[in-house]
């Protein structure tokens, strides 16, 4: 006779772990929100982005965007430490064992369920040392001051750390597109800090992502 129990546990498909209608949880009229570990989220409304961007420039200047980094790239080591935990509770692997694409996907799915905008990766310049990320509607960026430079100094910490985690090196990320200076996405490359370098330099002289990566190809084969 057929074990009717059995069946269906081998045959269970595992669905999204960050579906926002069963990650997200909590009571909001008592200002309790969780995910569905038990953790405890937190809401940041646009008024305190703001004062954070308009306070650091006040007392610091140019030197905001180190910071701004520095703090986007210890966020980016603990939301690592939990969101491949929260996958090996859940998938019963580690994400060592994980298929790039899958892992990429419930990344993807994470970003979008806390809020941050819908995250895009492109590994089309893998094989020469770079990873392409690409943000949209990011919260950070739509809170941060508009001006003539890119701003998402705490996103471009927090990928540097995630895929500084993923790839087991140390990693650093440039933004070279930001809507805050009116593109339709954020971009950010990653890679070895050393090859990253002359980004900032293509950024300042206002070439577009596209130049910007030819630039950068070319430059790692002279």
């Amino acid at each position: 006779m057929i074990n009717i129990r059995k069946l269906v546990e081998e045959k269970k498909v595992i669905g999204n772990y960050f579906s926002p209608d069963a990650y997200v949880q909590g009571d909001v009229e008592f200002g309790l929100i969780e995910n569905r570990s038990g953790n405890r989220l937190i809401a940041l409304p646009e008024t305190l982005l703001q004062g954070m961007y308009a306070g650091l420039d006040d007392e610091l200047g140019a030197g905001a965007s180190v910071v701004l980094f520095s703090c986007g790239k210890w966020w980016g080591k603990n939301f690592y430490r939990r969101f491949a935990q929260e996958l090996e509770d859940y998938y019963g692997k580690p994400v060592a064992q994980m298929e790039m694409i899958e892992l990429l996907q419930c990344l993807k799915e994470c970003w979008k369920t806390h809020g941050w905008g819908t995250l895009e990766v492109d590994v089309k310049y893998y094989q020469q040392g770079f990873i392409v990320a690409k943000i949209f509607n990011s919260p950070f960026v739509e809170s941060a001051p508009k001006g003539k430079r890119p701003m998402g100094y705490l996103e471009a910490g927090v990928l540097s750390a995630v895929f500084s985690q993923l790839s087991g090196q140390e990693l650093h990320c440039v933004q070279t597109s930001c809507e805050s200076m009116g593109a339709p996405s954020n971009i950010f490359v990653v890679g070895l800090n050393e090859r990253l370098k002359p980004i900032l330099a293509w950024v300042e002289e206002s070439h577009d992502h596209g130049t910007i990566m030819e630039l950068l190809c070319r430059n790692q084969t002279v």
